[in-house]
C-alpha cells in the first residue's frame, strides 16, 4: 500500500513541530515519520519516538546501505534523514506519512514524492520573533542561536519551492490553517 505524504518544514523555532503535532492529533489517518539524527537527544526526547538517535558512524553506514529516502548534514557533524523502512511501515498500516523536517529535506522529499506530497513551509512572523522563540526554548547556547538565525534567513528564501506557506504569528490560527490545508489535500 502506498499513501500520501505531508511535509512540514521551517527554520528552527518557527513552530513546525507544534503545528505538525496538532495536525496529527486531529487526523487519525496520519502517522508521524520518525527521522534519524546524529545529534544528542534533548532532555524530553525519546529514542524511536522523537528521533532514531544514531552515532555518526552508524548513520554513515546506513547511507552506504542506501537505507535513507533522503538525508542531509544539517549542521556540521549533525546528520538527519528519513529511513525507507519508516515510510513503508506507515504505509503498510494504511496511514499517510507526516514529516517534520528541515527545509532541504522537505524539498528533497517533495521532489521524490511529487504530487503524492503536500509540502508546507511554516514561516515565522519575523526574524526578531524567531530569535525570541529560540532563546525562550533554552536549548542552545549563544553561538548555536546565531548559527540557527543565519541558517533561518537562507531557509526563508526557499519558501517558493513549497506547495503552501503558513505564517505562524498566532499559534491557534496557524494550527487551524495547517489542519485545513492537510484535510483539503487528503480529500483530493
Amino acid at each position: 500500500m502506498s499513501g500520501k505524504v505531508i511535509i512540514f518544514a521551517a527554520p528552527s523555532g518557527a513552530g513546525k513541530t507544534t503545528i505538525s503535532r496538532y495536525v496529527l492529533q486531529q487526523c487519525p489517518q496520519l502517522e508521524f515519520s520518525v527521522s534519524a539524527a546524529t545529534r544528542a537527544p534533548r532532555q524530553h526526547e525519546v529514542n524511536g519516538k522523537d528521533y532514531y538517535f544514531m552515532s555518526p558512524e552508524e548513520f554513515k553506514q546506513r547511507i552506504d546501505n542506501q537505507d535513507f529516502v533522503e538525508w542531509q548534514e544539517v549542521y556540521p557533524g549533525h546528520f538527519y534523514g528519513t529511513l525507507h523502512s519508516e515510510v513503508e511501515r506507515i504505509w503498510q498500516q494504511g496511514h499517510h506519512v507526516v514529516f517534520d523536517v528541515d527545509v532541504l529535506g522537505a524539498l528533497n522529499l517533495k521532489r521524490i514524492y511529487g504530487d503524492r506530497a503536500l509540502a508546507i513551509f511554516i514561516m515565522p512572523p519575523s526574524i526578531d520573533v524567531l530569535e525570541k522563540r529560540l532563546r525562550s526554548r533554552k536549548t542552545d547556547d549563544e553561538k548555536a542561536i546565531h548559527v540557527r538565525l543565519a541558517k533561518a534567513e537562507k531557509e526563508i528564501s526557499t519558501y517558493r519551492g513549497f506547495d503552501r506557506m503558513l505564517v505562524n504569528s498566532r499559534l491557534p490560527k496557524a494550527q487551524a490553517d495547517g489542519l485545513n490545508m492537510v484535510l483539503r489535500f487528503l480529500s483530493k
